[in-house]
């Protein structure tokens, strides 16, 4: 295989769908033509190139896969895979990718600045920091609390709580608004959302390091607004705290998420009987059967990293619940997690789940649940000898899985509120 002329040529299809804007698939057909590339070679590149326009791309993987073909050149090929990934990263032309990705490598020789040494218990508030300013994104949640018990720093939700208390939403994007990310990078990007939101005395921790090498203060020194429709100065926020919270209550006692940025005002508090399904396919095939109606808790459990296993994003049952013009009307709670592209009052990552025993495993048709976003409270309305009598009677139930490695994977998944991480063997 020609792993240079693949690489190339992906490459070029890339940069003439976005000087150009070609359909990829015309301008890797076209490159692969003029390179005389076929077979083997023809996959490979096409393989870079839609991996890269779907932001999906497997660099380990990829350069796994280089590494048998030319193994007596691993850092040319690991310099290959790494100028792949920063193509798609790195957005603005004037962005030299070969020095940023020959600036990574030194780094790397140079013993540091390593990841432990970037990933610190300040980086990640600031992390959620500028989560909490653009609207929030409830993944992040489970994604940083995965890196941070990686990365060795203890970190709670109601750390998380706290920062969203202190930190305006100025920014939001589409499905919460009409914006997109280019807007935002047209207005002036994530540096502009960080630069605004420093002016907040103690908001960010300004002297951390980042992967550029720079301290954030120096990384967005200058850094303004360019359309104060796309993103607010802190005197027009949305809101005077941030897009995401934390409920706790007797159905989260370790914690949920609410993407509260895209709540609607009139769903900020609510209660209401449940509704309950044992997965997301039974809950797609029940509200599209009308068994949903306005004023109803939607309950989607056996979704969390155990009861899935694996937790996997959730968009339909929520699409679902708008296009019956039900968004205004209708909660959902579950111990799973949504989709991006998801907004209404959902709260997700119910911890404890159903499938170690969570309250939510518990509930019948027709318990009144009740929330209040503003009080960060989650509760179903059930007396504690109720409570005991029913968990007296559960018994664990699970999503049949064929997969001895998915069974494995259930034994040992810690539940969202931990970052849905394995645990380690003692």
């Amino acid at each position: 295989m020609r792993v240079d002329r693949a690489r190339e040529a992906a490459l070029d299809a890339l940069a003439a769908c976005r000087r150009n804007g070609a359909w990829i698939d015309g301008a890797l057909k076209q490159v692969l033509k003029r390179d005389g590339l076929s077979g083997r070679d023809a996959a490979f590149a096409s393989r870079i190139a839609y991996g890269v326009m779907q932001n999906r791309i497997y660099l380990d993987r990829c350069l796994a896969r280089c590494l048998t073909q030319r193994p007596e050149k691993l850092e040319p090929l690991l310099l290959d895979i790494l100028r792949i990934g920063a193509y798609q990263i790195l957005l603005m032309d004037k962005v030299p990718v070969n020095a940023a990705v020959n600036e990574a490598v030194e780094m790397a020789k140079a013993d540091g600045p390593l990841p432990r040494d970037i990933v610190t218990r300040d980086a990640i508030d600031n992390a959620f920091t500028i989560d909490m300013a653009m609207g929030g994104s409830s993944n992040t949640v489970l994604h940083t609390l995965a890196i941070a018990r990686e990365a060795g720093v203890e970190y709670d939700l109601q750390r998380i709580n706290d920062i969203s208390r202190r930190t305006p939403n100025i920014c939001k994007v589409a499905p919460s608004s009409r914006f997109h990310m280019q807007d935002v990078l047209r207005a002036g990007g994530v540096s502009a959302i960080i630069h605004e939101i420093a002016r907040i005395p103690g908001a960010l921790h300004l002297d951390a390091m980042t992967v550029s090498g720079k301290t954030l203060g120096e990384t967005v020194e200058g850094c303004g607004i360019a359309d104060e429709t796309v993103i607010h100065p802190l005197e027009n926020a949305y809101s005077r705290d941030g897009g995401l919270a934390i409920l706790f209550g007797n159905l989260a006692e370790e914690g949920a998420v609410v993407k509260k940025a895209g709540v609607h005002p009139d769903m900020m508090s609510f209660r209401g009987p449940a509704v309950i399904f044992e997965s997301q396919e039974e809950a797609c095939e029940g509200i599209l059967a009308g068994k949903v109606k306005s004023g109803d808790v939607v309950v989607i459990r056996n979704e969390g990293p155990k009861g899935g296993p694996g937790m996997q994003e959730m968009l339909a049952p929520t699409s679902y619940i708008m296009g019956q013009g039900l968004g205004a009307e209708v909660a959902l709670i579950t111990d799973g997690r949504f989709s991006g592209a998801t907004h209404g009052a959902c709260i997700g990552h119910i911890s404890p789940e159903a499938a170690e025993g969570g309250l939510i495993g518990l509930l019948r048709n027709g318990d009144m649940i009740e929330y209040s976003i503003p009080d960060r409270t989650l509760n179903a309305c059930l007396s504690e000898e109720e409570i005991a009598r029913r968990r007296a009677d559960w018994k664990p139930t699970y999503n049949k899985v064929s997969s001895s490695w998915l069974s494995r994977y259930r034994q040992l998944a810690s539940n969202a509120s931990k970052g849905a991480v394995l645990r380690r063997g003692e």
